[in-house]
């Protein structure tokens, strides 16, 4: 942990991070009816990822008007709540001759769910292919853990937070995750999947905490910090995109950051007491569930 406190630090003082990915980077999060009509999506891709198209081809209910997020990844999340199901994509456009992705995934059953893509995230998948389906480089949703727009309004995020961190520890990783993009070999590297903490012994009301800080320290407290991606540049969480919206929630006086930036908010979350939960690394799928707690 100390390593990646010094890294933040490090980052506040050049003033490159700590961020946080919302209107790009992050991804839109469209909740459809039932009867949404499903439009084919062609998966830009070579035989090996031949599962994934066909589902894909089976139709996505993407409404009409839906945008993919800005930034390099474009990403794309549908949720169908009639049936319980989950699409997302990477690299989504919409060309002359419809929809086109270039990776990502689709999740039945997610409410029941391991929260991460396996052989059972769909009919017919296989085990080996099903760890390697979404659209983020750990096997979890991209949508997982995002900070969403509703939470910030009512004040309390129920859930992890997702973090990305500029480098994983390369081969291995740490459930949730099941896979992992990371590349350093640095003896204090942290695995993609690390789940971290605040203190819970540390006391946020005596902390003079803007509120949006607090909403992200009192989740963190709780429910844990998840690291999921590598942003090869600096620290950060993640918030839904809010695209669908048309408009930006979370700038100007009246906004979800109440006024300020995530340089300005996020150099005040309490990154020293964070603390590593104790885990067990992988190096292949699948990564199970240890049930231990103690902390590092």
């Amino acid at each position: 942990m100390r390593a990646l406190v010094v890294e933040i630090r490090r980052e506040i003082h050049g003033g490159t991070g700590p961020w946080i990915s919302d209107v790009a980077s992050s991804t839109p999060f469209y909740v459809v009816r039932g009867a949404q009509r499903r439009v084919r999506v062609k998966l830009d891709t070579g035989s090996w990822g031949v599962q994934l198209q066909q589902a894909l081809a089976r139709g996505v209910p993407i409404p009409r008007g839906a945008k993919a997020a800005a930034g390099p990844d474009e990403h794309l999340t549908v949720y169908q709540p009639a049936t319980d199901t989950l699409w997302e994509l990477w690299k989504a456009v919409r060309k002359p001759d419809g929809w086109h992705a270039s990776w990502g995934g689709v999740m039945e059953h997610v409410s029941t769910s391991p929260g991460y893509f396996t052989g059972s995230s769909y009919p017919g998948l296989t085990a080996p292919s099903g760890w390697n389906w979404g659209a983020s480089a750990t096997s979890l949703p991209v949508i997982a853990g995002a900070v969403r727009i509703d939470e910030l309004r009512a004040g309390v995020v129920p859930h992890a937070l997702a973090l990305s961190i500029p480098a994983a520890c390369a081969r291995i990783f740490s459930w949730p995750a099941q896979r992992t993009d990371g590349y350093s070999h640095a003896h204090n590297c942290l695995p993609e999947g690390a789940h971290l903490r605040l203190d819970p012994k540390l006391d946020l009301t005596k902390l003079d905490l803007p509120p949006i800080t607090r909403i992200l320290a009192e989740a963190a407290q709780r429910y844990g910090i998840i690291v999921r991606d590598v942003s090869h540049s600096a620290v950060g969480f993640y918030a839904e995109d809010p695209t669908p919206t048309g408009t930006n929630p979370y700038v100007g006086a009246q906004g979800l950051y109440g006024g300020l930036r995530p340089w300005s908010f996020l150099p005040q979350f309490p990154w020293s007491s964070l603390q590593l939960v104790q885990m067990h690394t992988c190096a292949s799928a699948p990564c199970k569930r240890t049930h231990g707690r103690h902390v590092f």
